[in-house]
């Protein structure tokens, strides 16, 4: 059975950010590429191990997804995967204690 995706509050804010830093550009890309990030993290669920593991982390339940030069960074739960942050790829991630408070879904 495939787990539900949950979306930490820091996630919304990252696609949202990052939407609106392409938009002062092209806000036709900006759409493009924020949902190419949603539609990518909806398929997540159904493969949740396809991801490598977070090299900065090296934790199996701490996984991640590329978009374009963006990182899904998401987290494997037991009955729901929670997608912690969408950082761009040259970044390295900040413990994820940093990105969600206790890893818990807001709703």
């Amino acid at each position: 059975m495939a787990r539900r995706l949950v979306w930490s509050p820091e996630a919304i804010e990252d696609i949202e950010s990052i939407a609106s830093h392409i938009a002062r550009d092209s806000l036709w890309y900006a759409k493009a590429v924020a949902s190419r990030v949603v539609e990518t993290a909806e398929t997540i669920p159904n493969f949740p191990e396809l991801g490598r593991v977070v090299p900065e982390l090296g934790d199996s339940t701490i996984r991640e997804r590329f978009v374009y030069s963006y990182r899904i960074i998401y987290r494997l739960e037991r009955e729901h995967v929670l997608v912690a942050a969408i950082i761009h790829g040259s970044r390295l991630l900040r413990s994820l204690g940093e990105q969600t408070d206790d890893g818990s879904p807001s709703s």
